[in-house]
Order: structure tokens, then sequence, then C-alpha cells
């Protein structure tokens, strides 16, 4: 299945892929092979909107523990992951263990970067395109958009129908209808895995787009979802809002999601002590002079 981001090279000048032109960042973290190579919002914001600028494409991932749980059972997610441009940490727990690993980064979230995105593309003039919900989100989203940035260039709004495949036929013609478009900031909102394995194979048929995967964004700026308060965003607990105001759908995950970062503590923890006993211990090797 990976081998369906093979179907089409990708010109060297407009490769997202971080071993080519050496344009992407290099990892500051990597966390069970998936690496974390943007500690900043203002730097990702800076780096997709030069991009726009001067036709690089790329795809822009924030990872989370949901994720983290999909990436290992996954193959097709983690090939997209694997060719990822750009990757934040986005959840508490994630940014913990990247800076367990000495990484200087902070949380960046998909439904935190629409506005200052849409903002660096307003200023620079930069058409932006939304791809995914429905079309009353994206028609509330865009109004809301429109007015809080008066010079934001919308060159498409497009709601994928149900049972959409993020690949094949209608994959490649809705990344065709986004490249047409003149569209050069593609945000993609159709909830992992679907909105990254989408992201990965459009960039193929699209050179020249960045695909930003923003979750439920657009659901939170078109009012269809309440996000959690500030207050609880700043303590880590904003998966404490959704799960109580989204119990059936999100309690599963939830769970994996607590059980993933058991199993990770655990053998992040062994290795720790592991590596500890097989340093020399400085009062044997004192006397041994």
């Amino acid at each position: 299945m990976s081998g369906l981001f093979r179907d089409r090279p990708v010109p060297a000048e407009n490769s997202s892929n971080p071993t080519e032109a050496g344009r992407a960042p290099q990892p500051i973290a990597v966390i069970d092979a998936t690496r974390v190579n943007i500690g900043k919002q203002v730097d990702l914001v800076h780096r997709v909107t030069f991009d726009a600028l001067t036709g690089r494409g790329g795809t822009v991932f924030t990872l989370n523990l949901d994720h983290l749980v999909k990436l290992e059972q996954d193959p097709v997610f983690r090939a997209a992951y694997d060719q990822a441009t750009y990757v934040s940490a986005d959840g508490a727990p994630v940014v913990a263990m990247a800076r367990r690993q000495g990484a200087d980064l902070v949380r960046v979230t998909g439904a935190d970067l629409v506005r200052p995105l849409c903002a660096a593309a307003a200023l620079a003039r930069i058409p932006v395109h939304f791809f995914g919900t429905t079309p009353e989100t994206l028609a509330t989203t865009e109004a809301v958009l429109r007015c809080e940035y008066p010079r934001l260039i919308v060159a498409g709004l497009e709601s994928p129908p149900f049972g959409f495949s993020p690949f094949g036929i209608e994959a490649r013609a809705a990344a065709e209808r986004i490249s047409a478009s003149g569209g050069r900031i593609c945000f993609v909102a159709l909830g992992a895995p679907k909105q990254e394995i989408f992201a990965e194979f459009a960039r193929r048929w699209a050179p020249g787009v960045t695909f930003v995967c923003i979750g439920a964004a657009l659901d939170f700026i078109g009012g269809g979802q309440s996000r959690a308060p500030q207050t609880l965003q700043i303590a880590g607990l904003e998966w404490l809002w959704r799960l109580v105001h989204n119990p059936r759908r999100l309690t599963k995950r939830y769970a994996q999601s607590a059980l993933y970062l058991l199993r990770y503590n655990v053998r992040d923890l062994a290795g720790r002590l592991s590596r500890r006993r097989s340093l020399p211990n400085p009062d044997t090797t004192t006397r041994q002079e």
C-alpha cells in the first residue's frame, strides 16, 4: 500500500522530501521513529509562507498521541509521515516526550495554525484553499475569516463526498482542482489518518501547494464545535474537555492513547536505566587507578 506514494515522482524543485534540497529542517526529536522538526508556531508560519511565495509544495502534520497509536497500525499513514515536510508536537504528552530528548519546543496544533497562516497569507496575498468538513462549515468559516482578514484570497472551498478515498482517481482529481484554483496553502480538514494520507498523495499532483492538516479547526472557527477554554489548553487538558463533550466517539481513542503513553514511558524508563547501568562507575574507576 505504501507504494501508492511513488506512482508519480515529485520534481526536485518542489519536493517536500527532507533528504532533497536540504529544505526541511533537521529533526529536533524522534518519537518512536517519527521525527518532529518544528519547535515553534512562528517558525512554521514563516516557513509555510516562504514556501508558498517561492512555489515549493509540501505537507504539515501535527503529531499527537492518537497519531502515534495509528502509526503503529497503519503502514500507509506511516509512509505519509515519513515523507512529511514539517511535523510539530501537538499535545502536552508529545511535547514532554520531545523535551526529554532535549528539544526546545512548544505545542503547535492544527487548530491553532489556521488564523496565523491566514493572517500571513492575507498580508502576502497568497491564495488559500479549504478542503474537508461540510459545505455549511466551509461557508461559515470563510465568512468569519474574510471578516477577520479582509485581504484574504480564498481560491476555493471543497467538501468531499462521504466515503472519499484519500488516494486514487478521486483524490487525484481533487488535488488537480486545488492546484488549478491557484491556492498555494490548502487547509485539509478530514481527520486523521485520512487528511495526512490525502495530503501526501495530493502534493504529487499539486506541485507548489502546501497541504496543512488541521483536524477540527474549521469546525471551531465556524462554530460547529466548541473548543476548550484557554486555561484548559494551557494546562494540557483540552483532551478532557473534548472527552466530556463527545464521550461516545472519543472514549476508545483516548483509552488507546493512554495505553500507548504508559507503554512508551515504561520503555523510556527502562532505556534510561539501562544506559545508566552501562556507564562506568566513577568510584570503581578511581580505586582501580
